[in-house]
């Protein structure tokens, strides 16, 4: 008797070792970032960095962050705060009038880096790369992400779903194929 439910995981990618894999070409290089602790903040943003001692109202796309701590907004009332330490504030609802969800285990982060970036870029979304938008969260390959430049102009932070993360590498790597 045939089978009749498919093994539809056939048809994904299988995910890579992250810790190790690493994409280069055309450029840039691509790897994954891990160990970093993201938070999900909702609400009143002022109250928000006043608790957690961030500032500002977050990078938007393609916009440059910078240091150890930092935010990408992803709505009028909402931001991604990223650090390489645990954060000071609990996650759930606060009275101040916001709420913290952690997203450390449900978003992957990729780093694309070099002069190629550009190129990547253009092939990736369909926003001007020196523009300004105030929030980060964009359709990035066809997938729903949040990016923004770190550290320098030429390298790249892209937060994509966890699940999403084997077809970005793929794409990734198809697209410095080029």
């Amino acid at each position: 008797m045939p089978d009749l439910i498919p093994d539809l995981a056939q048809r994904w990618p299988a995910a890579p070792d992250w810790s190790s894999a690493g994409i280069q070409g055309a450029g840039v290089t691509v790897k994954s970032v891990a160990g970093l602790y993201q938070m999900l903040v909702s609400g009143n943003l002022d109250a928000w960095n006043a608790a957690s001692g961030m500032a500002g109202p977050g990078v938007g796309a393609l916009a440059l962050a910078e240091g150890d701590a930092w935010q990408a907004r992803v709505a009028r009332d909402r931001l991604l705060a990223v650090s390489v330490k645990p954060f000071s504030v609990a996650p759930g609802w606060h009275g101040e009038g916001f709420a913290a969800t952690r997203m450390d285990a449900a978003l992957h982060v990729f780093e694309i880096e070099g002069p190629g970036l550009a190129d990547v870029i253009a092939r990736a979304v369909t926003l001007d790369p020196a523009g300004n938008s105030p929030s980060a969260a964009m359709l990035f390959a066809d997938v729903n992400a949040i990016a923004y430049r770190h550290g320098a102009a030429e390298c790249l932070r892209v937060h994509v779903d966890r699940g999403l993360a084997p077809y970005l590498w793929e794409w990734f790597g198809e697209c410095v194929s080029l």
